[in-house]
Formats: C-alpha cells, structure tokens, sequence
C-alpha cells in the first residue's frame, strides 16, 4: 500500500481509520479494540471493499455486532 491515495475529507467514518489501497481497495481499521465479547461475538476490527458505500456499510455491520453484544 506504498502508493495509497488520500481519503477526501468527506469520506470519513468516525472512530474508525479509512486508507485506500494502491489498487483502490477501500480498508477500515477500528481506532481502539472492540470489547472481548464483541469480538468473540463476531466483531471484526478490519473490514475492506471495493468502494466507500461498501466499507461504509461493513463498518456499519461490525458496530451492529458490537452494539447488540454490548446493550
């Protein structure tokens, strides 16, 4: 990922770092570690897609996961 492009300003997910591979590949990696019990429920701290909407969502799924486990 040496030649990773910048991530537009408006292209941002809170709590969350966004890098865009060299090939365009769009990676999401949570900022601080999911609770154990998320994890284990499923949680996964690093999703990747192929377009913003599509990492967007994926993150979406993980913090669903997270939140189901934690309420």
């Amino acid at each position: 990922m040496e030649n990773a492009r910048s991530i537009p300003k408006n292209q941002a997910i809170p709590g969350w770092r966004l890098i865009i591979s060299d090939a365009g590949r769009f990676w999401a990696i949570r900022q601080t570690p999911f609770p154990i019990a998320a994890m284990q429920a499923g949680a996964d701290p690093a999703v990747d897609a192929d377009t913003f909407p599509e990492v967007q969502a994926a993150v979406e799924r993980q913090e669903e996961i997270a939140r189901q486990v934690i309420s």
